[in-house]
């Protein structure tokens, strides 16, 4: 029962004060999940992470699911899962109640406007972060950036991106594995 609130009350914090979703999302959980409670490796988070980003779902809700599962099964993932949620539901409700009376006052503008600008900056710290522990070949390379080619200037979907990275990383992998 006591990692069933300690997973309810870590993804609580998470989902409180983490703002811009899941990419943003990623230096906390790393410092929570990996570093502080040892939950997981890192790896096995960036692996969660992909996986929740391929899922259909809010990425931090599908991260938050996986970890809780692998420490205490369904009941673990349940109560990752309404820990991450329960801030989000909360706030929104509350703003929700009074952003209508107060989105035309500039200094709201403002705010909202330095908010953004703070979200990009989390996730470009996720994104480098995430290119350092995972792009280690020159094929790995060249894969982000043509993921980001055809998702950014064709707008193709995100998920056949996914499947066909995944697809030729095994067919390179194979072919560097046998040089």
């Amino acid at each position: 029962m006591q990692l069933l609130w300690e997973l309810y009350r870590t993804f609580f914090v998470i989902g409180a004060l983490t703002f811009g979703g899941g990419y943003a999302m990623l230096p906390m959980l790393e410092r929570e999940i990996v570093n502080k409670h040892k939950w997981g490796t890192q790896e096995e988070l960036l692996n969660y992470f992909a996986i929740g980003q391929c899922t259909p779902g809010v990425i931090a809700v599908n991260t938050a699911t996986f970890v809780g599962y692998k420490k205490k099964g369904i009941l673990g993932g349940i109560a990752a899962t309404l820990g991450v949620i329960t801030p989000s539901l909360i706030i929104i409700t509350a703003i929700a109640m009074v952003l209508e009376n107060f989105m035309d006052i500039v200094w709201v503008q403002h705010a909202f406007a330095g908010i953004r600008v703070a979200v990009c900056a989390l996730i470009a710290s996720s994104v480098i972060k995430l290119i350092k522990s995972n792009i280690k070949q020159w094929w790995h390379i060249a894969l982000a950036v043509a993921g980001f080619v055809v998702v950014a200037l064709f707008s193709l979907s995100p998920v056949y991106v996914v499947i066909a990275c995944a697809v030729l990383s095994f067919i390179f992998g194979k072919k560097v594995q046998k040089a």
